[in-house]
C-alpha cells in the first residue's frame, strides 16, 4: 500500500537538481569551488606534513650538532658493547636516543624526558654507513619508519665528530603522533574556513546571479508578450551583456523574419478570398444572363423565332465570356503553380513586323506608329511575347477614341536589354488607380469593361508573361493625355527562366 505521503521520484529529483538556471549555476560554481578547496586542503595537508617533518628534523639536527663532541667520547669509551645506557644528558622530549659508532655498534642513550626504555627503531647499516657522509646544505636527513611497539616514528640521523677524531652517528626517534594531530588540527580549520568560504559564496553569489540574469529575465517577460498580434515588439540590445546581446539580436531577427512571414501570409490569403470573391462575381453575371434567357424561352418565348435567335445570340456571347474568363484563370494558375517558357533566339522588332497587319485591323481607323531602333536577338517564347503585345496593344485601343486614336509602338536597346514602349493618347489613367493596375479583377470603370467584355484579368497576364522571361511591366500615365506601358526583357543570360526551359 502506497501512502499518501510519497513524494514522486520526479519532484524529488527537482528539489534534487532544480531545472532553474540560477541554481543550476549556483551549484556548478559551489561545487567547482568545493572541489578546488578540496584540492587546495590535501595538497596543503600532503606539504604540510612534509613541512613539519623537515622542520622537526632540521630542529632536532641542530641539537644534536649543539652537543660537544667529548660528550659523545663518553658514549663510545673504551667498551665497545656497553652493558647498560649511558646517564643522561641530551633533553629531546618523548624521544629515544641512540649513538652508532664507526663499526657500527648501537647503543641506547638515555635522554631528560624521554621514552622509557622501550627498544628503538634499528636501520640497516648501510643507511648508517650513508648518513655518515656530509649531508646536503640545509637538508635534514630523516625517515619514517613503521615500529611493530612504538608505531609509526619519526627517525632522525645526524652525523657527529669528538676533538679525537671519533665519529658516530645520532639517531633520535620520535613517534609522528604529536606532528599529526597538529596536522590534523590545522586540516580541520582548513575544513572550517572553507564550509565557511561556501557559504558566504552562496550568500554572496545568489544576488550576484540574480542580478547577472536580470537581462534574460526581462527577455521572457518580452518574449511572453509577443503573439501574433503583438509581432512588433523587440528585445533591448543596448547596455547588455554580449551573450544576451546576441540572443536578443538573433531573436529580434527571427521576430522580422515571422512578422514577414504572418504579413505574406495575410497578405496572400486577403488576395486569395479577394480572387474568389472576384471570380465568383464575374462567373455571376454571365451565369444570371443565361439563367434569365433560359427562364424567358421556358415560358414560351422558345416559339417565336425573332426573340429565340436573340435569346440564343445573347446566351453564345456570355457562354464565350465565361469560356475567356475560365482559360484566362487557368493561365494565371498554371504561370502561378509552374511558369514554363520555351525559348528561342529571337529578334523582337521581326516579331512586331510580322504582327503589324493583325495589329492595324484590331486598330480600326487608329493610327499606329511604329519605331524599331533595336535589332538584337534576345531568348524569346514567341507565343508568349505575341500575346503580350496583343494584351498591351487591346488595352491601348479600348481606351482610345476610334477616329483620333493614336498609338505608337517603340524598340529600343537600354542597359542590359530591349524595352518595347506602347503608348496611346487615350483618356488615361487616374493616379490612384496605377498601384492596383496589375492586380487581379482590378478595373478602373466596371462598365466600360463590361462593355469590352474584360474582366480585369489581361493585365495581370501579361505582366507575369514579362516576369517569366526576367523582365519587368511597368506603366506612366496621365488623365486625359494617355498612357505608356514599358515592357523590358533582358539579354540572353540575364533572363530568369530555368536553362531547362530554353531550346
Amino acid at each position: 500500500m502506497i501512502s499518501r505521503w510519497t513524494i514522486p521520484l520526479d519532484t524529488v529529483r527537482r528539489m534534487i537538481f532544480p531545472r532553474s538556471l540560477r541554481y543550476q549555476l549556483l551549484s556548478r560554481i559551489l561545487i567547482i569551488l568545493a572541489v578546488l578547496l578540496l584540492v587546495i586542503g590535501v595538497l596543503q595537508y600532503i606539504l604540510m606534513e612534509r613541512f613539519l617533518y623537515q622542520n622537526k628534523a632540521a630542529s632536532i639536527q641542530r641539537q644534536i650538532q649543539s652537543v660537544p663532541g667529548e660528550m659523545w667520547e663518553r658514549l663510545n669509551g673504551s667498551t665497545q658493547k656497553p652493558r647498560g645506557p649511558a646517564e643522561p644528558f641530551i633533553f629531546f622530549p618523548g624521544s629515544s636516543v641512540a649513538f652508532i659508532d664507526m663499526e657500527g655498534h648501537f647503543k641506547e642513550v638515555t635522554s631528560f624526558n624521554s621514552s622509557s626504555s622501550e627498544s628503538i627503531p634499528r636501520l640497516d647499516k648501510q643507511v648508517y654507513k650513508d648518513a655518515l657522509k656530509p649531508p646536503r646544505r640545509n637538508k635534514a636527513t630523516f625517515r619514517i619508519v613503521n615500529h611493530m611497539a612504538n608505531g609509526e616514528q619519526l627517525v632522525i640521523l645526524q652525523s657527529v665528530r669528538s676533538f679525537n677524531g671519533i665519529k658516530g652517528v645520532v639517531q633520535v626517534s620520535m613517534s609522528t603522533k604529536p606532528l599529526k594531530s597538529d596536522l590534523y588540527r590545522h586540516f580541520m580549520l582548513f575544513l572550517a574556513l572553507a564550509f565557511t568560504a561556501l557559504i558566504g559564496g552562496l550568500l554572496a553569489f545568489l544576488p550576484a546571479i540574480r542580478r547577472t540574469l536580470t537581462p534574460l529575465s526581462r527577455m521572457v517577460a518580452t518574449v511572453e508578450k509577443i503573439d501574433s498580434g503583438k509581432l512588433n515588439e523587440r528585445l533591448p540590445t543596448n547596455d547588455q551583456p554580449m551573450e544576451i546581446e546576441r540572443l536578443s539580436h538573433s531573436f529580434n531577427l527571427m521576430l522580422e523574419r515571422l512578422g514577414a512571414s504572418f504579413q505574406a501570409e495575410q497578405e496572400a490569403k486577403e488576395r486569395m478570398r479577394r480572387f474568389v470573391s472576384d471570380a465568383s462575381h464575374e462567373l455571376r453575371t454571365p451565369l444570371t444572363s443565361i439563367h434569365g434567357f433560359l427562364e424567358v424561352l421556358l415560358r414560351g418565348a422558345a416559339s417565336d423565332s425573332v426573340q429565340l435567335d436573340k435569346a440564343l445570340k445573347s446566351m453564345h456571347g456570355e457562354s464565350e465570356r465565361i469560356n475567356k474568363l475560365v482559360l484566362d484563370l487557368l493561365q494565371l494558375a498554371k504561370l502561378d503553380r509552374a511558369p514554363e517558357a520555351w525559348l528561342k533566339a529571337c529578334d523582337l522588332a521581326l516579331l512586331i513586323e510580322e504582327m503589324e497587319p493583325q495589329l492595324r485591323i484590331l486598330a480600326g481607323q487608329r493610327h499606329i506608329t511604329m519605331e524599331m531602333n533595336s535589332r538584337v536577338e534576345l531568348s524569346l517564347d514567341k507565343d508568349k511575347i505575341k500575346q503580350v503585345l496583343l494584351n498591351l496593344f487591346q488595352n491601348a485601343v479600348q481606351h482610345t477614341d476610334s477616329q483620333e486614336g493614336v498609338i505608337q509602338i517603340a524598340l529600343s536597346t537600354v542597359d542590359h536589354g530591349v524595352e518595347l514602349t506602347i503608348q496611346d493618347n487615350g483618356t488615361g489613367i487616374p493616379e490612384d488607380h496605377l498601384p492596383h493596375l496589375f492586380d487581379r479583377f482590378y478595373r478602373i470603370d466596371s462598365s466600360r469593361a463590361r462593355r469590352h467584355g474584360g474582366a480585369g484579368l489581361g493585365l495581370s497576364i501579361t505582366r507575369s508573361l514579362v516576369e517569366l522571361h526576367g523582365g519587368t511591366l511597368s506603366v506612366e500615365s496621365r488623365l486625359g493625355e494617355g498612357s505608356l506601358f514599358r515592357a523590358y526583357f533582358p539579354f540572353t543570360g540575364d533572363s530568369a527562366v530555368a536553362p531547362h526551359q530554353i531550346e
